[in-house]
């Protein structure tokens, strides 16, 4: 099984790793200091080129984070500001619900923007707004009233900051500390400046305002929430059940009425931008050409088969105009890669040869020039050198499981290669300097940042994070496992990936149980050369005697559209054939014992732990299903309808791809468990299982967590929950 040449001299450089030989513990995977060691997040270059600065948690507690700097010219790292100087105290519910979506846990400070001259932060903390001036060296309080307020923003020129409270758009002169309320109508189901559910969970729109770059106006979101229904929910927490009401678009029902208007400052009136007659829509983007006079968005179809990119003059009463129009027959995914010149030109990618790619065109919307190409994925562009003539962007070029760095001219030639490292890297690009920093982690390597210059050259270290004496890692390091990879054929002969971790102190004249860890939805990769936390409790079952395989099967990301597109309007049909063609590798292996194989993943994984446990009993001794979808109805519609269509329209697809049908075929071992508060997939999915088992007079069984949302968050959670799956699986396969 051939392994990628970068990929394996990173393996092979990995194998020189050195530390002690401690054992983990179940209760030291996810306690402070982290394994990881120092993982900074947030990455940002001030505006003035002067600083790079991020996110530490603390050692005593990961998840506190403090907000630390580097000097550029001298190298020096210190704390810019320590969050014990900001309130901490209660989140509302909406920025917790937020932060859900966002995927983002933790205390202290948890974002922060910088002023346009470089010169103060904005820092959001507990519903409050600070502004520290670098000169002052101080966080001031900013005057926004006792309630709680959410996605504050600063102005680009750093005059104003703008916030939504109340679901309201608010405004703050910070020359006079002056507020104005920017909209009147919001409350109930009306919400201004704010991204609906299925915006924030499945578009990846986390903000629904925007600022034209002169300051004249903001644009913004106007949703009416009134026809989703209006669901009554059970949130169950350790003392006290407490009722919740949410607008959950499920898959086939109505979504909210969308609007998109323009405030201009000066005279706080508001125009509408016309967006069509059909109202079933989704805006999933919305951004300013540099002129500040024209506004594009985007617009996609309910069926998510069309998606226009438009462009309105806000200055005049003009209809919006087309620029670019994507078809696909089964779907068109979202991305955030649209840049527009000041020559009039844009930059924008697409799918449309079946690979995400990267295209110019004129200011007409007529393409250029294809500027990559072949059966590899752009991943994102991460910056445009105008003056240059250079665009940087992340990619697969040179392997399927490492994210690198590139840069392409203009005109598409002078392709080249920036990151050398065998790994995942993300650059982060300073606004008027030619220096990015590089996030770069590894199988083998906690995540570490560095300053490089346009060229890819290595300026310094931000943060090396090397695995020596008093790394939180160091102890561990000895017994730190690196997995084979491999690659396998699926029936239509695309290319599987996987990676086989074994067991620590392997001895191949024994049989070993092993554990599939799955995902299988799509957007994801779980076969990668980088550094995850989630693989630490692989790293503990590896020293409990287990191996571990994981295979990306046909429907995951970043292999193109014929990869992805096989699931459509029928899941866990292709997705679970590939996890069996997986399973049927690990017979022809002989230190696997085949008859003690177990499944289990978490959401779509959790999906496909049950499917595959009742689809394929012969294959699996056993399944973990952590907070699985169990009926593709009772999902929302952006995620379900993208990959199943219309319930109207695919009532065969949609039964045949719920988990219900199969649970006759169960026979025994399975561990259900979920959060009891989880507002993404709701706890009713598990609950149907439960029925329809007990129905059946099967047994099984179930672990729930009072209070616990989607993401499992918290280290006592997260201790508990893998010593109930340890416990599981030694005594289903020990």
């Amino acid at each position: 099984m051939a392994i990628p040449l970068t990929l394996a001299a990173t393996l092979a450089e990995a194998q020189s790793l050195e530390g002690g030989k401690k054992t983990l513990t179940v209760e030291r995977l996810y306690d402070s200091p982290d394994l990881a060691g120092k993982s900074p997040r947030q990455l940002k270059i001030s505006p003035d080129g002067s600083r790079a600065t991020f996110l530490v948690g603390r050692a005593d507690n990961q998840h506190f984070y403090d907000l630390w700097q580097m000097d550029i010219a001298s190298g020096k790292v210190s704390v810019l500001l320590n969050a014990d100087k900001l309130a901490q105290g209660e989140l509302s519910d909406e920025e917790k619900a937020r932060r859900e979506r966002q995927r983002i846990y933790g205390e202290g400070i948890m974002e922060y923007a910088w002023s346009d001259d470089g010169k103060a932060l904005l820092i959001p903390a507990s519903g409050k707004l600070y502004y520290y001036a670098l000169a002052e060296g101080k966080a001031k309080l900013l005057p926004t009233g006792d309630d709680f307020i959410t996605d504050a923003k600063l102005s680009p020129k750093g005059h104003f900051v703008s916030y939504v409270q109340g679901q309201n758009l608010w405004l703050l002169d910070l020359a006079s500390n002056k507020v104005t309320q920017l909209t009147k109508d919001g409350g109930g189901a009306i919400k201004n400046g704010m991204a609906e559910f299925v915006a924030q969970e499945e578009m990846g729109k986390m903000s629904a305002y925007w600022w034209a770059p002169d300051e004249s106006a903001i644009a913004f979101n106007r949703v009416d929430e009134s026809p989703v229904e209006l669901v009554t929910r059970n949130e169950i927490y350790a003392d006290g059940i407490k009722l919740t009401q949410q607008r959950y678009p499920y898959a086939g029902k109505p979504n909210v009425l969308i609007k998109l208007g323009v405030i201009t400052l000066a005279s706080k009136k508001i125009s509408w931008v016309d967006l069509g007659k059909e109202t079933d829509i989704y805006q999933p983007r919305v951004k300013w050409l540099p002129n500040s006079k024209q506004l594009s968005f985007e617009v996609q179809s309910r069926d998510q088969h069309d998606l226009d990119l438009r462009v309105v003059d806000v200055t005049s009463n003009s209809s919006p105009v087309t620029l670019v129009h994507e078809h696909d027959d089964i779907w068109l995914n979202l991305n955030d890669d649209l840049n527009f010149l000041k020559s009039g030109d844009f930059i924008w990618t697409s799918e449309r040869d079946g690979f995400n790619h990267i295209y110019l065109f004129d200011h007409n919307g007529k393409v250029k020039q294809q500027l990559t190409k072949g059966d590899w994925a752009v991943d994102s562009i991460d910056h445009v050198d105008e003056k240059a003539q250079w665009i940087y962007f992340a990619g697969r070029k040179d392997s399927d499981v490492e994210k690198h760095l590139y840069k392409v001219k203009f005109d598409g030639t002078g392709l080249t290669k920036l990151s050398n490292k065998g790994g995942m890297h993300s650059a982060v690009f300073a606004d008027n300097k030619a220096i990015y920093l590089d996030y770069f982690d590894s199988l083998a390597q906690p995540p570490q940042i560095s300053l490089h210059d346009d060229s890819g050259k290595r300026l310094a270290w931000v943060e090396e994070n090397a695995v020596k004496q008093g790394h939180p890692l160091y102890d561990y390091a000895g017994l730190w496992q690196l997995p084979e990879f491999g690659t396998l054929k699926a029936e239509d002969g695309q290319t599987l990936h996987y990676r086989l971790f074994k067991p620590v102190d392997f001895d191949a004249s024994k049989k070993y149980p092993v554990l599939v860890r799955v995902y299988g939805g799509p957007h994801a990769q779980l076969v990668t050369n980088s550094w995850s936390s989630q693989d630490y409790f692989t790293q503990y079952l590896l020293q409990q005697g287990f191996a571990v395989f994981q295979l990306d099967n046909r429907g995951s990301g970043h292999r193109g559209t014929k990869f992805e597109q096989v699931i459509y309007q029928h899941l866990a049909v292709a997705e679970v054939e590939d996890q069996k063609k997986g399973v049927d590798y690990l017979r022809t292996l002989p230190w696997i014992d085949s008859s003690r194989v177990a499944v289990y993943g978490h959401s779509y994984g959790g999906y496909m732990a049950l499917m595959c446990l009742f689809k394929a009993p012969d294959y699996f001794k056993a399944a973990v299903s952590g907070a699985p979808v169990t009926d593709w109805r009772l999902y929302d519609t952006h995620y379900t309808e993208r990959y199943l269509g219309n319930p109207a329209t695919n009532a065969e697809g949609y039964r045949l791809s719920s988990v219900l049908p199969y649970v006759k075929n169960y026979q025994s071992g399975l561990l259900m468990y979920h959060g009891m508060a989880d507002d993404n997939v709701l706890f009713e999915n598990s609950t149907r299982v439960y029925k329809a088992l007990q129905d059946d007079g099967k047994l099984f069984e179930v672990m729930t967590y009072p209070g616990s949302k989607h993401s499992m968050r918290g280290n006592q959670v997260k201790t508990h929950l893998y010593k109930t799956i340890t416990d599981f699986l030694e005594r289903k396969l020990q």
